[in-house]
């Protein structure tokens, strides 16, 4: 059978104190009064014996927590000679009883058989004469037996509360860990969202800003078609910002999820607007109009094409970018490749949270992003995201 530690003997309040010491004077009482008169007239000196160890007892049975074994043998012993030890050993058995081992246990259990026989034995003689001896062992075993099931039942139900706050306390600190982790999620999505939505247009915006800033050439019609990219994609990020703000604050959340979200079939678009704003981009379509893409593949495909064609606008301006998306058996590949080339003035510098967002948008579809220098001087950004046929 199990044993129960430390842990499941609970701290006891000055109540429980006090009604266990009440209980123990009351049964050393009634039992030093069965031979108190016996003992004062016909041995004085095994009446203050009685009496001196009955007190002392009481104050034994405050270590019983301490040193449980040793303290019940002591005041079992102490039952060879005084009957007012009797509660106080009561307690101590039981108290032994609650950790459930059988070898501690069998030990008092034993103690205390042989000092309450020896006890019965050397005490005088009662009213009425003495008891059969039979009866009197009897009478002892089916008490210590009583003591023994008591201290059992106590200590299995101290482990069984123990047990059940230790599961309320892990399952409180199992939902912490998960609000926790919903939270960094949830902010990481965030991060992610606004990358996305903020970063292609403001680096069209700086893109033709940095233009306007330093090229003197530009004719009236070229001017105004720059300040129109401008306006428009600042226009179209501050309405993209405000909706997912308004989703952050739970403003139109409703329409927010309903609003139309970017698609594998939106990529030709995005490719085509890059090449209407002047970038050199090479692009092969590997895809089929009738190619059914889940939508959640679908919308990364679109994410990591955009975030490519913005890392290739910012970082490597006028540079031929090469972009391809393909299929395969197993799943749907996109490739970028730009050389590496210092932007002019009008660059915006990057800290990589598209990329890493990118990354996380890839696995969490099961796939995988790698971005690297090639062996030609390129920066490469190669992605997987399964979509089997």
């Amino acid at each position: 059978m199990t044993s129960a530690g430390p842990e499941y003997q609970p701290r006891l309040r000055w109540w429980s104190h006090l009604w266990r010491i009440a209980l123990v004077v009351l049964i050393s009482a009634l039992a030093w009064s069965v031979y108190a008169k016996p003992e004062w007239d016909e041995n004085r000196a095994l009446f203050w014996t009685d009496l001196l160890l009955g007190i002392a007892s009481l104050g034994l049975m405050q270590l019983r927590r301490r040193w449980p074994l040793t303290i019940a043998l002591v005041l079992n012993a102490f039952m060879v000679v005084s009957g007012a030890s009797a509660g106080a050993s009561c307690l101590a058995t039981v108290s032994v009883a609650t950790q459930r081992r059988w070898g501690q246990i069998i030990s008092v259990s034993i103690v205390g058989l042989v000092a309450s026989a020896s006890f019965t034995a050397l005490a005088p003689t009662q009213v009425g004469g003495p008891e059969p001896a039979w009866v009197s062992f009897t009478t002892n075993v089916v008490f210590t037996i009583a003591l023994v099931a008591i201290g059992m039942y106590v200590g299995s139900r101290r482990e069984l509360l123990w047990t059940l706050r230790e599961r309320a306390t892990r399952a409180e600190q199992e939902q912490e860990l998960r609000v926790a982790q919903a939270r960094t999620n949830e902010r990481a999505r965030i991060a992610r969202e606004m990358h996305d939505v903020l970063a292609h247009r403001i680096s069209l915006v700086t893109m033709h800003a940095g233009a306007l800033s330093y090229r003197t050439d530009l004719g009236r019609e070229e001017i105004a078609r720059s300040a129109e990219v401008i306006q428009t994609n600042a226009h179209e990020a501050l309405t993209e910002l405000r909706g997912v703000l308004g989703v952050l604050r739970g403003q139109d959340a409703e329409d927010a999820k309903n609003r139309p979200q970017p698609t594998i079939g939106d990529v030709p678009e995005l490719v085509a607007d890059a090449l209407d704003y002047g970038m050199n981009l090479d692009f092969e379509n590997g895809l089929d109009e009738r190619t059914s893409v889940p939508d959640a593949t679908g919308r990364t495909v679109y994410r990591i094409v955009q975030e490519g064609l913005t890392n290739a606008r910012k970082h490597a301006p006028d540079a031929k970018v090469t972009l391809s998306v393909s299929r395969d058996d197993t799943g749907i590949r996109v490739d970028i490749r730009n050389p590496l080339r210092v932007g002019r003035d009008g660059t915006t510098p990057g800290a990589g949270l598209g990329l890493i967002g990118l990354t996380e948008r890839a696995e969490l579809t099961g796939g995988s992003l790698r971005h690297r220098i090639n062996g030609h001087g390129e920066f490469e950004v190669r992605a997987w995201l399964p979509c089997p046929p």
